[in-house]
């Protein structure tokens, strides 16, 4: 064996020192700077960090990049906008494709489009079986036909990168012209509405995750009953109805739940917001688990849920109609500031990307499975 085969082999048995010499890590790794925490970057890392890199403008380019934008728009002629978003699922051990599929369509209709396609972008481990991933399809084949959404193609490949297997979906949408929705469109003196309920898909994904050390606190049924909450993961009906009533702002709560959420849509919209927190709707489930895993319910990721903003009065009643849950949870004004208020005394709010899954998981002492990186 020669000393270049030598080391190639020695490479090979260790992944990290292969990756290091293909030049795919930093050579600065080790020299004491800043490392980056698991889950979403902060507000402040994605201005520093990723903000100033954008390649080169486009006139086609109506949204891009942005905090709290949840989806890019291009226009490109016609009748229609054409409406882009990607996701990355990587801490649901069970359902993956499942929820794949949703998370992505989920930003589409925060923008007020409706979803059309999808690219699936799978990264495979070498322990993951082929049985798994036709099971790990068939949950997102199932996601798109309940959307009427085609999956048009994307990229699979087994790498020995990775711990846990990485599922990235971009999907494509369209809305027509004048009917566009932003994160930064809320109004003064707009409500601010929440659909359904808080941390669904935390709570969902804890519940069997960490199924073991739940099961002796909250007792079978009830834990089997917040597993279920991920069938409720999408938020496209809601989306799609807001948007035909004249909403002035969507924004899908995901990873730093709702109070990462209210205050991306308080910032992108240039105003305050002011959040009464004994209205907010939070199951039983969701109460008990937190309350079993000393978790903040209001920071644990909550797709599943949408934050609206409109004219006080014009969602109740056909939300009603269509028998989809809405809650007035706040409302915008002038002061930029996010405050919560319970019991009469005003709190202010800054977000600074936490997420309570990655704390929660890391009781399985491995590596947290699920990034969201919504912008």
């Amino acid at each position: 064996m020669t000393s270049v085969d030598r080391v190639t082999q020695q490479a090979r048995s260790n992944p990290r020192a292969e990756a290091k010499s293909r030049g795919l890590l930093p050579s600065g790794e080790e020299t004491g700077m800043p490392k980056l925490s698991p889950g979403k970057l902060s507000p402040q890392e994605l201005t520093r960090l990723v903000f100033p890199y954008l390649g080169s403008p486009r006139p086609e380019a109506l949204v891009g990049a942005a905090l709290g934008e949840d989806a890019a728009v291009l226009d490109m002629g016609g009748d229609s906008l054409l409406v882009l978003s990607t996701d990355p699922i990587t801490g649901a051990g069970q359902e993956i494709g499942w929820l794949a599929v949703h998370i992505a369509c989920n930003d589409l209709a925060a923008a007020g489009a409706e979803p059309v396609g999808l690219l699936l972008t799978w990264l495979i481990p070498p322990h993951v079986a082929a049985e798994e991933l036709a099971m790990m399809m068939s949950d997102a084949d199932r996601a798109a036909r309940s959307l009427g959404v085609a999956i048009l193609g994307g990229h699979s490949e087994v790498t020995p990168y990775l711990p846990q297997l990485v599922v990235v979906a971009t999907a494509v949408g369209k809305t027509p012209r004048g009917r566009l929705i932003r994160t930064g469109g809320a109004q003064l003196g707009d409500a601010l509405y929440l659909s359904k309920a808080l941390a669904l898909e935390g709570t969902a994904i804890l519940a069997r995750e960490l199924a073991e050390e739940l099961r002796p606190v909250l007792g079978e049924e009830l834990l089997a009953h917040a597993a279920t909450f991920l069938e409720e993961i999408s938020v496209v009906p809601e989306g799609l109805l807001a948007a035909s009533l004249g909403a002035h702002a969507m924004h899908d709560v995901t990873e730093g739940g709702l109070l990462g959420g209210a205050w991306e849509m308080m910032e992108a919209s240039a105003c305050g917001l002011c959040v009464e927190e004994e209205s907010l709707p939070i199951r039983l489930e969701t109460a008990l688990l937190c309350r079993a895993l000393e978790l903040d319910p209001l920071a644990l990721v909550s797709s599943g849920a949408m934050l609206i903003a409109a004219p006080p009065g014009l969602l109740e009643e056909p939300f009603a109609q269509c028998g989809l849950p809405l809650t007035r949870i706040g409302s915008f004004h002038t002061e930029r500031t996010l405050i919560f208020v319970k019991g009469g005394v005003e709190q202010k709010q800054v977000f600074d990307g936490r997420e309570e899954l990655w704390r929660a998981l890391a009781r399985r002492h491995d590596t947290p499975r699920r990034h969201d990186t919504s912008r």
